[in-house]
């Protein structure tokens, strides 16, 4: 079991890694093509990749479920999301926008308490609240340096908790192959309306454009299929902090790559983020291995299950 969840622990890290070069890649697109149109590729990719595998597996993509109102707000809030990111990343540093996203994790324990009804103790809150005093030092509303588009990364980073608070109540028959391709068809309607109301043309590609769109894609389904992996064999609660490597993946590639300088605030906000999350986790894990283990299944009384005493005399 420990070589597995170190060997899990590496693919993991590789697959941010991964999803690091993939935000570096949308950042550039973003800054060539249309937003509607990247989000229309990136939607087109993942109804590819999920799609086709649906087809080798022989899972059919329509059913009813996806019309019930969790997956239908799930696919929402999903096109929503992918929207303002998008938005941030060609808006935005790169970065920024990342250091605000590792609040997510807040923002779906914060939701959950406040719409799940799930039990917070002043331990959490004191770490959501120390968690979104790091977002508004990254962001830094009211300061010479805020800039109102890094506001789209928070919008992000909610409505993708929303995002996996809604995912609870989805139907249990419904497999993530179906969930995923269900979201990205969302995401190709809404990159269309989008680009409709604000009036957007697709622009032709260059070869430059081009190949670094399926570069794009390439490495998302990689990081999916890595992220998928690790998830497989390895402990959830051990793996959970080996996903803030991707802000030190992406700080590294804003640096070297987009020539990013990171001030004293940005560092110390993404690390009072990454922080408050690490935490969030080691509660959440705490509590859990103090929790007592499920009662066995009550035995039938052979005595009440007999016929003779099951019936309106016996009572």
């Amino acid at each position: 079991m420990r070589n597995d969840n170190l060997r899990a622990a590496a693919i993991l890290a590789l697959a941010m890694l991964v999803f690091a070069i993939e935000d570096a890649l949308v950042k550039v697109l973003a800054g060539a093509l249309p937003v509607s149109e990247v989000l229309g590729i990136l939607a087109v990719v993942g109804l590819l990749v999920f799609g086709g595998l649906m087809l080798v597996r022989g899972e059919p993509f329509w059913t009813r479920d996806l019309l019930a109102v969790p997956v239908v707000l799930r696919n929402v809030t999903e096109a929503v999301a992918s929207i303002a990111i998008v938005l941030a990343f060609a808006a935005t540093e790169l970065s920024t926008t990342v250091a605000v996203m590792q609040a997510t994790p807040l923002f779906l324990t914060l939701g959950a308490a406040l719409w799940l009804k799930e039990p917070v103790g002043w331990r959490r809150a004191t770490a959501i609240a120390a968690g979104f005093v790091g977002v508004l030092m990254v962001v830094r509303p009211g300061l010479d340096g805020f800039q109102p588009a890094s506001l789209w990364a928070v919008f992000a980073a909610a409505g993708f908790a929303v995002r996996d608070l809604v995912t609870r109540r989805v139907p249990r028959g419904m497999g993530s192959l179906q969930l995923s391709a269900a979201a990205f068809a969302a995401l190709l309607v809404a990159s269309v309306a989008m680009a409709l109301i604000l009036g957007e043309w697709p622009l032709l590609p260059t070869p430059r454009v081009a190949g670094l769109a399926l570069a794009c894609g390439l490495v998302t389904v990689t990081g999916y299929l890595l992220l998928v992996t690790a998830t497989r064999i390895g402990e959830a609660s051990l793996l959970a902090p080996v996903r803030y490597t991707r802000l030190v993946f992406a700080l590294l590639l804003a640096v070297v790559v987009f020539k990013e300088r990171l001030d004293p605030l940005t560092i110390a906000g993404a690390a009072i983020i990454v922080g408050s999350g690490l935490y969030t986790v080691w509660h959440e894990a705490h509590l859990a291995r103090r929790r007592p283990p499920p009662a066995p299944p009550l035995q039938p009384n052979p005595i009440r299950s007999a016929p003779e005493a099951s019936g309106p005399k016996a009572a």
